[in-house]
């Protein structure tokens, strides 16, 4: 049996060189200049987000935002507990039901006896 080869043409084939990539000059910050990309001297300055030294610090503010996110993690964490006893509960309910159980509902409200 005779073995089928995919025809190739020799212009088809590339080599690509890749330079490696350097800190020095990240791929959206270049400014050519001759050979060399360098990088402004601006883009690594991070004084532009230093707050000035002779505005005070609002404590109460920065407490009550605090208080707000922690009270807002507590009640995403009570939902996801909830919702996940849900979820697990009626998964019980269901693969009773699809056993043939009739008995698998909690009727509450009624007086035992």
């Amino acid at each position: 049996m005779k073995t089928q080869r995919p025809i190739t043409r020799d212009d088809e084939h590339v080599v690509l060189k890749f330079r490696p990539r350097t800190s020095a000059c990240p791929p959206g910050r270049r400014e050519e200049s001759g050979d060399q990309a360098r990088t402004s001297p601006a883009a690594n300055d991070l004084s532009r987000y230093a707050r000035p030294g002779d505005e005070p610090d609002d404590f109460r503010h920065r407490m009550l935002a605090n208080i707000a996110a922690f009270a807002f993690a507590v009640a995403l964490t009570a939902i996801g507990i909830w919702l996940a006893m849900s979820i697990a509960d009626l998964r019980k309910t269901q693969d009773c039901v699809l056993m043939g159980r009739h008995d698998c509902a909690r009727i509450s409200g009624l007086p035992r006896g």
